[in-house]
């Protein structure tokens, strides 16, 4: 049954995907435990892919159903600037985004653009391009640099 609901449940999962799986888990221990017979279970498991589905489907239509049901995007870091009320509405430390801006694929803090935390909680980097490098300089005041607390 989630091969035939997709990709979807298998992928990085939004809060509501995560409700989704738990509610699937717990039919299918109570289909073991022989409290619900097969049957019911499985028309219980049906009816929940579906469900997922048709919030899917009308959240990729609606954007009203896209709020509710998928978190935004939330830029936690910009130009060498640590965004601290957006990390602290994230839940989110300087360590953290440190952690990935220092992955192999990121040779030089100068030439990081943005860190971005996803709707599905991953935290994202872009590079700024090789002709753009932003330098930073002793006279220009930042309000969140590397160097803050």
């Amino acid at each position: 049954m989630i091969r035939i609901s997709g990709k979807r449940s298998l992928a990085q999962l939004n809060p509501f995907d995560v409700v989704v799986s738990f509610t699937l888990g717990s039919v299918i221990a109570y289909m073991m435990l022989e409290q619900v017979s097969l049957a019911e279970g499985a028309i219980v498991l049906a009816l929940i892919i579906v469900l997922q589905l048709c919030f899917a489907k009308f959240a990729q239509r609606s954007k009203t159903f896209e709020k509710i049901f998928n978190a935004k995007q939330t830029l936690l870091f910009y130009k060498l600037n640590f965004l601290y009320d957006a990390m602290r509405k994230e839940l989110v430390t300087q360590q953290e985004i440190m952690a990935v801006i220092r992955q192999p694929d990121f040779s030089d803090l100068s030439k990081i653009f943005s860190v971005i935390m996803e709707s599905n909680g991953d935290l994202s980097v872009t590079e700024i391009p090789e002709s753009n490098v932003v330098t930073s300089s002793p006279s220009e005041s930042r309000p969140h640099t590397l160097s803050d607390p």
